[in-house]
């Protein structure tokens, strides 16, 4: 069976969101470089004893890489049902981590909050995954 006549014809939308992730995934380490630059952290050191604001930068990127894995997984197996709902989802999520990483970089940590509706994208993809194995499992 050819890959491209198993998916839904809309699962390119997913795959968009998969590069637009790829996006902000970079932005973010883009900016950890500069804040190292910036701020004096050598590597490996993943956190400043000195720069609280060093800090929340490196934290912002690395919250995102801790949910990334587990975010792609459910948004695919959502997606082999309801493509367009799982990218619709994924983007709100990705945008939200834009809002989350911009209030982080204030030095505020309490600002990261202004990413908060990210998780409507998170979740929805895992709710929308346990109704594709519902479904499998033939519950309804």
């Amino acid at each position: 069976m050819d890959i491209l006549t198993g998916l839904p014809s809309s699962f390119g939308y997913v795959i968009f969101t998969y590069l637009y992730s790829w996006v902000m995934l970079g932005y973010l380490a883009v900016m950890v470089g500069g804040a190292r630059k910036k701020y004096d952290v050598k590597y490996p050191t993943m956190y400043s004893d000195k720069e609280q604001v060093f800090n929340c930068i490196q934290r912002a990127h690395q919250n995102t890489l801790e949910v990334y894995p587990q975010g792609l997984v459910f948004q695919t197996i959502a997606a082999l049902v309801y493509p367009l709902s799982a990218s619709v989802l994924g983007a709100i999520w990705v945008t939200s981590r834009f809002s989350y990483a911009w209030g982080y970089y204030t030095g505020d940590p309490a600002k990261r909050m202004n990413g908060a509706y990210g998780y409507i994208g998170y979740f929805g993809v895992i709710l929308l995954s346990i109704s594709v194995a519902l479904q499998l499992l033939g519950v309804f």
